[in-house]
């Protein structure tokens, strides 16, 4: 059971400055960090004889599969954007764009990359959301929803790839597989503390307040476990707040689940293309999926930019094999594929901004009542282009009723009607006059007279010769 708590939730207090940075100076930094990371694979290749490997396999290599991968690693960027969308389409009012968007997941992959275990990623997101126009409380809710969501995403993925392979990677690798274990294990207890923050602020307070007294106690200065008290307080609450008002919008968070398991799934699929790209056509996909994933968990728990180290031994330990002789060239690619060449290419989307103040909702009701408008316009002319052959049957049908109608009204007052198209239809050929001048001419025009004596007929219009 959640708990609840009686108290007003102050806006989590970020320096959005802080968060952000400098992008120029930390695209340099990147630039400088990349380029060591590369030649480091130079050396590594040269100094292990493997050079030789290497260009025999780019030879060979299919270009087609290689543009798939590159393909798979496109849609994970766009399945990341569109989670966000998702995100700010909650909010009627929020100012911030596709292209506000787009230069938020750029943030987080690129500040992501260079910071070790991706620490820099979500401050790096705040500070963009926040320069797009969105408060700063929002902002803090809209990442930290979308950092529980992918979390959840790489726990669940994880659970499904190791109970359907697990097996067959102890039978190929033995106690080596404990470390995924081991890493699998840490984001789960990653994702239960977020679980604990948001469903049970109280008792998380209570015990962060006891470790913040223990650590005064062994000599803190008093001042800075006061701020470390009031900062608990107000962003615990706060996170808790946001994520039940998130969460309360169930559809909207099982359909970002959703997308983050594919994005997730696109991601894994990457090293099976570029193994079919190296012509190995006999590997199980869902295998090179557990593999790759296994290579996130062990890559994410190294407190090196980009996971430097850790995903190099995950790719050897466990995705080497399938390559084979062409591992040094699929490892290289692979790392070109999903961090050199997203890091190098989110540095220029980085001070990307929407044209406009409208927000996704306003737009997305907008097209939905065009379209809406224009359906409707179809239909209607559809609908008069049927009923304009109808029009003159139905009008005669209505008149002819309208004057029975009148006829059998006056039939007590003895008044002349006027019977429609001459009469032709009626029983004894009727016609009906408007005055005593018509009713003169009865050669071109037969009366009646309605009184309360009976109806009375021109003995002339029985003479006429029926037609």
């Amino acid at each position: 059971m959640p708990e609840s708590s009686n108290h007003i939730s102050p806006a989590p207090q970020v320096d959005a400055q802080i968060a952000g940075g400098d992008d120029h100076k930390m695209a340099r930094r990147g630039a400088i960090f990349i380029g060591i990371v590369l030649m480091g694979y130079i050396v590594y290749l040269v100094t292990t004889g493997q050079v030789a490997q290497f260009w025999d396999a780019m030879r060979n290599v299919q270009v087609p599969w290689l543009v798939v991968a590159c393909l798979c690693m496109l849609l994970y960027l766009i399945f990341g954007i569109l989670a966000y969308a998702i995100a700010v389409w909650l909010d009627p009012k929020s100012p911030v764009g596709i292209r506000d968007l787009i230069s938020v997941e750029a943030s987080g992959i690129f500040f992501g990359n260079l910071t070790p275990m991706m620490m820099g990623s979500t401050p790096a997101q705040i500070y963009r959301l926040t320069k797009a126009g969105q408060n700063v409380g929002e902002a803090g809710a809209i990442q930290f929803t979308r950092f529980i969501v992918y979390q959840f995403g790489l726990v669940l993925w994880g659970a499904i790839l190791m109970l359907a392979r697990m097996p067959f990677f102890a039978k190929q690798y033995g106690d080596i597989t404990l470390l995924c274990v081991f890493s699998f294990g840490g984001h789960v207890l990653i994702l239960l503390a977020i679980f604990a923050i948001a469903l049970m602020p109280g008792m998380v307070i209570r015990f962060a307040h006891w470790g913040i007294g223990v650590l005064e106690r062994v000599g803190v200065s008093r001042e800075r476990t006061e701020a470390w008290h009031a900062f608990v307080d107000a962003e615990i609450h706060s996170f808790s707040d946001k994520f039940r008002l998130a969460a309360g919008h169930f559809k909207s968070m099982a359909l970002t689940v959703l997308i983050t398991m594919a994005q997730l799934a696109f991601f894994y699929l990457v090293p099976y293309f570029l193994m079919l790209a190296f012509g190995h056509h006999d590997v199980d996909f869902f295998s090179v999926m557990a593999a790759s994933a296994f290579v996130q968990l062990l890559s994410s728990a190294v407190p090196l930019p980009g996971g430097t180290g850790g995903a190099e031994g995950g790719f050897a330990l466990f995705l080497g094999h399938f390559y084979g002789s062409a591992a040094p060239a699929g490892y290289l690619l692979w790392r070109l594929i999903t961090f050199i060449a997203p890091t190098i290419l989110a540095a220029p989307l980085l001070g990307l901004k929407s044209a406009h103040n409208a927000s996704i909702h306003d737009r997305w009701d907008r097209t939905i009542a065009k379209l809406g408008r224009s359906k409707a316009s179809k239909k209607s002319e559809r609908g008069l282009s049927e009923s304009s052959s109808e029009q003159p049957m139905n009008i005669s049908a209505e008149s002819t009723e309208q004057k029975q109608a009148a006829n059998k009204a006056a039939g007590a007052s003895g008044e002349l009607v006027e019977s429609p198209q001459g009469a032709a239809d009626a029983p004894s050929s009727e016609r009906a006059v408007k005055n005593p001048k018509a009713a003169s001419d009865s050669r071109r025009r037969p009366t009646v007279r309605r009184t309360s004596g009976g109806i009375t007929v021109k003995p002339t219009e029985f003479k006429r010769p029926r037609t």
